[in-house]
């Protein structure tokens, strides 16, 4: 065989690798980012027995909570869209072979998800460096310093995303070409 084919087979198969790569890192980000949910638990039950045994609150407790609660949502984001577990209306699509499912796909990805995502990160980035060349705090009293890095996991969320996009358009396109 010619060298090319294998030039040509080392791609595919670097693309693999690059795929599987992606995949196993937003797989990693979303199921670790659910024990979240555990640490959101203990910080709200220990701001109830704060509130209501000492008659005491803690603005920083209160922003911790929708911190993490922010932090579950966007770390969880590409996860979600991996699991197939997102909003999708399938009032067609049900119905649709592979084949055809796969083109619908891609066409979301391309002229929904994609252009979302860019729009998205470029958005989320420049409100989050704005952020931080202000070195943004809570206006509350006793409230979190260091706001920015919230607003860097928007970008990070949309990251994900887009990464778990591209890992879908490769596999969707795999389907196609069958």
């Amino acid at each position: 065989m010619d060298s090319w084919f294998y030039l040509f087979l080392a791609q595919i198969l670097k693309m693999h690798q690059i795929v599987k790569l992606i995949s196993n890192t937003v797989r990693w980000i979303g199921l670790k980012s659910a024990w979240l949910n555990f640490i959101l638990v203990l910080l709200i039950c220990f701001d109830v027995v704060q509130r209501y045994l000492f008659n005491t609150s803690s603005n920083a407790v209160l922003e911790l909570e929708w911190h993490l609660f922010g932090l579950i949502f966007l770390l969880g984001s590409g996860l979600t869209l991996q699991m197939d577990k997102h909003v999708r209306v399938d009032v067609f699509y049900a119905n649709l072979d592979d084949k055809k499912k796969a083109i619908v796909d891609v066409l979301g990805i391309l002229v929904l998800v994609a252009p979302f995502c860019i729009i998205g990160i470029m958005t989320c980035y420049n409100y989050a460096s704005n952020s931080f060349y202000i070195r943004e705090n809570s206006p509350n009293p006793g409230g979190l310093p260091a706001w920015y890095l919230i607003k860097y996991c928007m970008v990070l969320c949309f990251v994900l995303i887009s990464m778990q996009a591209m890992v879908m358009l490769y596999e969707k396109i795999q389907i196609i070409r069958k």
